[in-house]
């Protein structure tokens, strides 16, 4: 990956060169990709293929002419908080320097488990705007082609999908990726079957501990939540795949 980080009055840019096509350098490039991190671009561009429910509201985008593959989908996901704190304020975030913002956490991270073989999107680029004391982000990644939220399928899933489903989340436990919302949501199941892991936000590399388990529990209380009758199976299944010695990727 050729990563690559700009910034052009108070907005800080970090972004995979590879996935872009016609940019320029310095500061002409940020001023040209500083307007992809918000949605009236591309809402302007009428560029907007999709909306993904969630507390930002996710954008599915056609970079035509931007993204080096012309076949390219990008979604673009706004920073927002939940629980009581968004009642103060649902956009920013404590300013403690750029290499701490979540945008940027999150892109680094993704990029590491991409490059060591982990089914996660390819990064394509994480914006922060400082304000003074406190900052708002978004971030770009690729689309997964023609995937479905594990949510979407449980109705129909068959137990091999689901004991992938487990391979995959142990092969990311194995490379110490403690994912703190691990949820039916952001496991994606494409076309052929292949689970994907989506949304690295707060998300971080540790050494083992309780907190696998504890991401397999929540996992489970989110399929209870989305198939009530069946949740508890559906989670066997996905132990009996992560608790397989072989963990093929």
């Amino acid at each position: 990956m050729s990563i690559t980080y700009l910034q052009h009055a108070n907005a800080h840019i970090l972004y995979e060169a590879d996935q872009f096509c016609g940019i320029g350098q310095g500061a002409q490039a940020a001023q040209q990709l500083e307007p992809l991190f918000t949605t009236a671009y591309w809402q302007h561009q009428q560029a907007v293929i999709a909306k993904a429910p969630g507390r930002g509201e996710s954008l599915f985008v056609t970079p035509q002419n931007i993204a080096s593959d012309p076949n390219a989908q990008w979604v673009l996901r706004p920073y927002r908080r939940g629980g009581a704190i968004a009642r103060v304020s649902q956009q920013r975030y404590w300013w403690s320097g750029v290499n701490a913002t979540r945008a940027f956490r999150e892109f680094r991270l993704t990029a590491t488990l991409k490059e060591r073989g982990l089914a996660v999107p390819q990064p394509v680029g994480a914006c922060v705007w400082r304000a003074g004391l406190t900052y708002q982000a978004a971030f770009i990644s690729a689309r997964i082609a023609e995937a479905k939220p594990l949510a979407a399928l449980l109705d129909s899933i068959d137990t091999a999908t689901l004991e992938q489903t487990g391979r995959l989340i142990r092969d990311a436990h194995d490379l110490g990726l403690d994912h703190v919302d691990l949820n039916a949501r952001n496991l994606l199941i494409d076309k052929r079957g292949k689970p994907w892991i989506i949304d690295l936000d707060r998300c971080r590399l540790r050494t083992r501990g309780r907190w696998q388990d504890a991401n397999l529990q929540r996992l489970g209380r989110s399929l209870e939540k989305f198939a009530p009758q069946r949740g508890a199976a559906l989670l066997d299944d996905i132990r009996r795949g992560y608790q397989e010695t072989e963990t093929p990727r």
